[in-house]
């Protein structure tokens, strides 16, 4: 969990907010396709679009979720050997959490750098998905959806690396004055 001022209650808040609107949008995908194959079943008569609508909202999904999924330490890693070297020695442990911290941030950062060109472009030539005359939706509200996560997704990276380093100057002055008494 990150810290407990206003600055980050407010973020933990938008974090948990993006979140609940993911899971909120997974309910409704479920609920229509259900309808889908009740209108397909009872009246032969399929709902246009769904494919489209399930195929863009995975991404979206995925992407409103995985700030929270990063901030509550539910992302997907080995850290077995990482557990133990913090455990043995904490100072290794946070430079190693820095350090994956940074990287998690930077390599959000480089998708953020490829998302933002296709969200631009996907806006000005109005790309859209589906078939014209039966169902189209744009794209570029899923384009927007992924830069914004991205970007909380760095923030909470970045957090994380500040809570290290604080914790790498606490277990210093702690160790030094540990030898003075």
């Amino acid at each position: 969990m990150l810290g407990n001022g206003p600055v980050e209650r407010i973020f933990g808040a938008w974090v948990g907010g993006l979140n609940g609107i993911g899971t909120l949008w997974i309910f409704l995908i479920m609920l229509l396709m259900n309808v889908d194959i009740l209108m397909r079943f009872l009246f032969t008569a399929p709902i246009d679009g769904v494919t489209e609508l399930v195929e863009l909202s995975i991404a979206g999904i995925v992407f409103l979720q995985l700030g929270d999924a990063v901030r509550a330490g539910r992302l997907t890693r080995s850290d077995g050997l990482y557990n133990k070297i913090v455990a043995s020695r904490p100072r290794l442990g946070h430079v190693l959490g820095a350090f994956y911290a940074l990287c998690g941030a930077a390599f959000f950062v480089a998708i953020l750098f490829g998302a933002v060109p296709t969200l631009i472009e996907a806006y000005d030539r109005n790309y859209y998905a589906g078939n014209e005359g039966i169902f189209t939706i744009p794209i570029w509200p899923i384009r927007l959806i992924l830069c914004i996560s991205c970007v909380t997704v760095v923030v909470v990276f970045l957090m994380f690396v500040g809570q290290h380093l604080s914790a790498l100057g606490t277990a210093a002055v702690t160790k030094t004055k540990g030898t003075t008494l």
